[in-house]
């Protein structure tokens, strides 16, 4: 097939998570169905690659392999925090999402890139450490965990990244939550991704002072294209980031 290394990066900014699951869910068919078209039809059309930011108000999400016991809110508490609940086609058990969370969305054909999920969900935390180590925090893997981590060799080890995904056809969606200027008492609701031992962390809390979220996109798609050997196209502007 026709290789493709050019991505689409699109800022959705603040959005509900329905319709940012909604948005993800079409553009993921729309891959999808390109793949499928060209082994139908017998073509060979560059299958089309999305890299998607956003931030999401406040809500939970639960995984396929996740437990319901791991939300510690009832419907009622729900609403006196403003937070929704949904449970979502990914891999992976409870996370929290809200402002001041950089939400990605990798929607990749993986034959554009490499065929391994395990590879795909490394690459993205070697992304996500390299970004944090700009910013002088020093993080890395939990093993038997996915995600990024802080103090991960030791008893304080805490979880500044959560990943999730979900791939068909090697068409990926769903992806990973960085905690910026997160308000990590949200998480005290859960028991996050199902440990029930390890804290959470954020930049914030690990740096002592609130990031600007412009500046961290930007530094984290640098290391993504980085990683990945993508090249980076601005759907506003049109202007590819060649890495």
């Amino acid at each position: 097939m026709s290789i493709n290394k050019k991505v689409i990066f699109e800022d959705w900014g603040l959005l509900d998570y329905q319709l940012a699951w909604d948005r993800q869910e079409a553009v993921f068919n729309k891959v999808v169905q390109e793949k499928t078209d060209n082994r139908n039809q017998h073509t060979d059309h560059p299958t089309h690659n999305y890299l998607v930011f956003t931030e999401h108000p406040h809500v939970y999400t639960l995984g396929k392999s996740g437990k319901h016991n791991h939300l510690l809110l009832d419907e009622e508490a729900l609403a006196e925090k403003e937070a929704s609940f949904y449970k979502v086609n990914r891999g992976g058990d409870i996370t929290y999402h809200g402002p001041g969370q950089l939400v990605g969305y990798p929607i990749l054909d993986l034959d554009n890139f490499f065929t391994d999920i395990h590879l795909y969900l490394r690459t993205l935390e070697e992304a996500v450490i390299q970004f944090l180590a700009d910013y002088g925090i020093v993080a890395g893997r939990y093993p038997g965990y996915t995600g990024v981590w802080i103090d991960p060799d030791n008893e304080r080890a805490r979880k500044i990244c959560a990943m999730g995904v979900r791939s068909s056809r090697w068409v990926t969606m769903h992806g990973f939550a960085l905690n910026v200027n997160t308000h990590l008492d949200y998480f005290s609701n859960i028991v996050p991704c199902g440990i029930e031992d390890k804290a959470v962390a954020s930049m914030q809390q690990e740096l002592g002072h609130s990031l600007d979220m412009d500046e961290v996109k930007e530094t984290l798609k640098h290391h993504i294209a980085q990683q990945f050997g993508m090249e980076l196209i601005d759907h506003k502007t049109n202007n590819p980031e060649n890495v």
